[in-house]
């Protein structure tokens, strides 16, 4: 007798989970600030030596490592947690890859209430925030600046070793430089190299102080001010656009795009690293999900295809637009030729 398995009954699990996610943003949030992965790391494996450690109830630990281990960021046995291999390297801060830092911008009370107010943003179809994170100066940036930095160091370095295999580049313009580290990386890796760093004048104060502390800061120039509006200058050999496209809707960006075209010499190279979901906007799910980001946050920002970026460079008169194979961390490296 041939017996068939029956459908799953519908149930309203997915729709509670969904209501309470915020429990895990800020759980992953207290943990953090408490060091539980630094703890644990250390050799401090059950919820009593982890809470001494953490200067915290045991009571409160065990429930934490709990839901951090039903999340996936602990494993438990018996009484025994231990890191899952991603809060290893990640989220323990002895770690030269830890990522923690990242609430410090992540976390920011005005992303938050972008968030919050995400009914009125849908129907708006834009920020419920007026004009959101892209306001002039605005001191998240410096945050974010600050707070990335670990996030950002092996995803520039990589970024950096791709682009010189294209050849050396002599001039560079790192766009909304931010941290400085993609400038940075790209000088520390071709000694001939000239970095100039446009942002905002605040967080520019960063980038120099990390330039200064790589030891490339008699290389690095500043551009402070709006990337709209700022003279680029001419004669670039590379521009580097880092995360900053989906910030604008198309037109926005094919006319900064062009903008980009005319700093560069004949054959010189735009790179632009974004979050690029498929064609089918859902997948993969990261960089899917992030068109979410924008439309709660700024005015007409977006999560862009590899097609949709290559429509906009060639709108800018960019000869040739090409998908780079690695990954830049959770983004892709765009390459635009003039």
């Amino acid at each position: 007798m041939v017996t068939t398995a029956s459908p799953q009954q519908p149930t309203p699990e997915r729709f509670f989970n969904a209501i309470n996610a915020y429990e895990q943003t800020e759980a992953m949030k207290a943990a953090i600030e408490l060091e539980v992965f630094t703890a644990i790391a250390e050799g401090n494996t059950t919820a009593a030596t982890i809470a001494k450690r953490c200067v915290a109830a045991e009571r409160g630990m065990r429930t934490l490592c709990d839901f951090l281990t039903i999340h996936g960021f602990l494993t438990k046995e018996g009484a025994q947690y231990a890191l899952a291999p991603d809060s290893s390297l990640f989220l323990n801060r002895h770690s030269p890859a830890y990522v923690g830092t990242a609430i410090g911008f992540l976390l920011t009370p005005r992303l938050r209430e972008g968030h919050a107010r995400l009914t009125e943003a849908v129907r708006r179809g834009g920020s419920a925030l007026g004009e959101g994170t892209l306001e002039p100066e605005n001191p998240d940036w410096v945050k974010f600046a600050q707070a990335m930095m670990p996030l950002m160091q092996m995803p520039a370095e990589i970024m950096a070793a791709e682009l010189r295999r294209g050849g050396e580049a002599g001039k560079v313009l790192d766009v909304a430089a931010g941290h400085g580290l993609f400038g940075i990386s790209v000088a520390k890796q071709s000694p001939a190299a000239h970095i100039y760093a446009a942002d905002w004048k605040n967080v520019l104060e960063v980038a120099m102080k990390n330039a200064q502390a790589t030891g490339v800061a008699d290389r690095y120039h500043l551009l402070p001010g709006s990337a709209f509006e700022i003279d680029f200058g001419t004669d670039y050999d590379l521009v580097l656009i880092t995360n900053f496209l989906h910030h604008f809707d198309p037109p926005t960006c094919t006319t900064f795009m062009r903008k980009v075209h005319a700093a560069l010499k004949p054959g010189g190279r735009a790179a632009i690293a974004e979050l690029v979901p498929n064609p089918d906007r859902v997948t993969p799910p990261t960089a899917a999900a992030f068109s979410m980001m924008m439309l709660a946050t700024t005015p007409s920002g977006d999560a862009y295809t590899f097609a949709e970026i290559e429509s906009v460079s060639r709108s800018a008169d960019f000869a040739r637009v090409e998908l780079a194979p690695p990954e830049i961390g959770l983004d892709r490296l765009i390459i635009a030729y003039r």
